[in-house]
């Protein structure tokens, strides 16, 4: 029997569910046990975990949460993405910020759902990924059009993410096998691009447009 588009419904589908939130994990599980054809093969709390669960489970779909220990769930995305292509990956998120939305794409992402969108909107997200669908949260969509790319380059990001704790530029060089002044120059491009009075204001400036 087909489903109310026309497409003849995807029967056991295999999720591997990443969220550090052990009540927010197990209240997905449970919602999506409640779809028929969904099963939660495995769940891990770490972004760090998600590939060898995966190598162990062999899901259909991983939904990853985008904020986790070990790695985000963007890292955790461009890893499993490398490692196993095959797996459709759909990204949740508390945060809607648009940059989220653009690097989540660009490692590998078939879908982008904000955390309260509704149940079943997540579950047809599910079936839509493995029918080699893009889901992306509309409100994000027309954001993200709206906000353009990232201005910073891959090393200004992670000079800057790296500089969040307040290290200093020697620590800095020494932790990225960068000199001083090379550590300097990147942050000082970052400061401008974000149009950011300093270090700190940079790095509050690039988390909230999703761009760390």
């Amino acid at each position: 029997m087909a489903d109310p588009d026309g497409h003849r419904p995807i029967r056991g589908i295999r999720v591997l569910l990443a969220e550090d939130q052990s009540m927010v994990r197990e209240a997905l599980a449970a919602l999506l046990g409640l779809e028929d054809e969904i099963e939660v093969v495995a769940q891990v709390a770490r972004g760090d975990e998600v590939v060898d669960a995966a190598r162990d489970h062999r899901p259909d779909v991983a939904l990853l949460d985008i904020e986790m220990p070990g790695l985000s769930g963007i890292e955790a995305a461009a890893a499993l993405h490398r490692a196993l292509p095959g797996v459709r990956i759909v990204i949740l998120t508390t945060f809607g910020r648009p940059g989220y939305l653009r690097r989540a794409m660009e490692s590998g992402a078939d879908a982008f759902l904000v955390k309260d969108a509704p149940a079943a909107q997540l579950a047809d997200a599910i079936r839509r990924v493995l029918r080699e669908e893009r889901v992306i949260d509309p409100t994000l969509a027309a954001a993200a059009l709206v906000d353009g790319p990232s201005p910073l380059t891959a090393r200004e990001r992670e000079v800057l993410g790296a500089s969040a704790d307040g290290s200093t530029n020697a620590e800095l060089a020494r932790a990225l096998g960068l000199s001083q002044g090379t550590v300097r120059n990147y942050l000082s491009t970052a400061i401008q691009k974000t149009a950011a009075r300093n270090r700190a204001d940079a790095v509050r400036i690039a988390r909230d447009k999703g761009w760390l």
